[in-house]
């Protein structure tokens, strides 16, 4: 090669150098931008979870009131933050268009799945159209099972298999029965009576199919916690008066919510503000379920949402005058009968349906009823209306076996396996339900 030939490759080399320099400094500025916006997006996602959980404590401090009776109330409140956290995410997504509220709670719910039980076949299946997962013990039976139509609770809004996917396996593992979980319709887009009617189709279906299950036709328990409850004493009450089926053996109620007359009772003065049910949700919760939407729910609150008259009428079953002093002790005053409009009483007239609040049921009906295990908190909104329906039972010869947690609150009993936010009273009050269990 001749010098001039190789002088004359230089400026063409010289050009690819510089331009592939321009490349990499190009390259190192965009990933610069990228990173950069990255650290921004962290940085921003960081502080939003720092606000969103210090406007989750600071609500918890504000409107909640936990007592000193309390059993572990640093927990409870660690489980309140959390759940006020979700719901805020929800309302969030839900302003910006993403999804409502509601469907984000549920899909979080949802989420909770558990792995393969050794002990036990679980399978899910459709009786009729109602979605149910059944717990079968693997351990060959010396004879027929126990069967438990399990309802679960979640103020008929929220709640679902998965949510109670712990409880029911324990139940069946724990008492050696098979345990029917049943997936009702929820509100606000199923209104009234479609879980109750759900709940009463699936415990019929099972009924008239249990040869299937190798479970005694005689020994069916209902059973439900909180609005699961009051669905399991709806539908204890429409089949003791139903011929053709088998009589249930017995019905457990996990501190249910029976009536809507009344949310000025004891209890719900007292518990206003102690999670995870405060008293102004369990109204709204009610009415979700009955109109799908809350309007009145000032009303229902103050108790100006039924006539005097039909008040007076039920107040032989519904008054503070049918609850032992001793749970009249802590902040409670006499609340002064209000009258309503014509408009508001036609929007929840319903409430006077035994269906939807099984303590307006006839003594003729609840006469009928199966022996019953009754578990209440002594910190839960919904205390009274157990001890009310409690009173019922007793008074027409249903017998009860009565179980107080003096230290629980709403929700206690589905927190009893829950990992390091557990608490010894869930457990305490699941020993005393399989013991009845076991009993039948």
């Amino acid at each position: 090669m001749t010098n001039k030939e190789s002088g004359s490759n230089k400026p063409k080399i010289s050009g690819k150098v510089k331009s592939k320099t321009f490349q990499i400094t190009l390259l190192l500025s965009k990933m610069a931008v990228v990173y950069t916006l990255l650290v921004l997006f962290l940085a921003v996602f960081v502080a939003g979870f720092i606000l969103l959980v210090m406007g989750a404590i600071n609500f918890d401090f504000s409107n909640s009131e936990i007592p000193p009776g309390v059993n572990q109330p640093v927990k409870l409140r660690i489980i309140h933050i959390i759940l006020i956290s979700r719901a805020v995410v929800g309302k969030i997504l839900e302003n910006i268009g993403i999804c409502s509220q509601v469907s984000f709670v549920r899909y979080i719910q949802r989420r909770k799945t558990l792995g393969v039980d050794p002990k036990l076949f679980i399978k899910d299946l459709w009786f009729e159209k109602v979605p149910v997962r059944i717990y079968q013990p693997k351990v060959p039976p010396a004879s027929q099972r126990r069967g438990v139509m399990f309802f679960h609770g979640g103020g008929w809004v929220f709640g679902s298999l998965e949510t109670h996917e712990k409880l029911c396996r324990s139940i069946a593992r724990e008492s050696e029965s098979v345990v029917v979980s049943v997936g009702y319709r929820l509100a606000p887009e199923h209104k009234y009576p479609a879980a109750y009617e759900d709940c009463l189709n699936a415990t019929v279906h099972f009924m008239k199919n249990i040869e299937l299950y190798g479970v005694d036709p005689a020994n069916v328990i209902v059973c439900g916690d909180s609005a699961g409850g009051n669905l399991a004493a709806a539908v204890s009450q429409t089949l003791a008066g139903r011929s053709g089926l088998p009589k249930l053996r017995a019905q457990i109620l996990i501190y249910p919510g029976l009536q809507a007359l009344d949310f000025n009772l004891p209890s719900y003065q007292q518990n206003r503000g102690v999670p995870l049910l405060f008293r102004e949700r369990a109204a709204f919760y009610m009415l979700q379920y009955l109109n799908g939407n809350a309007s009145n729910l000032e009303e229902v609150l103050e108790g100006s949402h039924i006539p005097i008259d039909i008040k007076l009428n039920y107040r032989k079953w519904v008054s503070p005058d049918n609850i032992p002093e001793k749970f009249k002790v802590r902040g409670y005053k006499p609340h002064v009968l209000l009258d309503c409009t014509t408009e508001v009483y036609e929007t929840v007239k319903r409430f006077c349906e035994p269906n939807l609040c099984p303590l307006l049921a006839e003594d003729a009906l609840i006469q009928q009823l199966p022996e019953t295990f009754m578990l209440t908190c002594e910190y839960d909104v919904l205390r009274d209306d157990g001890l009310l329906y409690k009173k019922r039972l007793e008074d027409n010869g249903v017998r009860v076996t009565w179980y107080h947690l003096e230290d629980g609150f709403h929700g206690i009993i589905n927190s009893f396996n829950n990992d390091w936010l557990s608490f010894s009273s869930g457990k305490r009050g699941l020993d005393n339900i399989m013991n009845f269990l076991k009993s039948l």
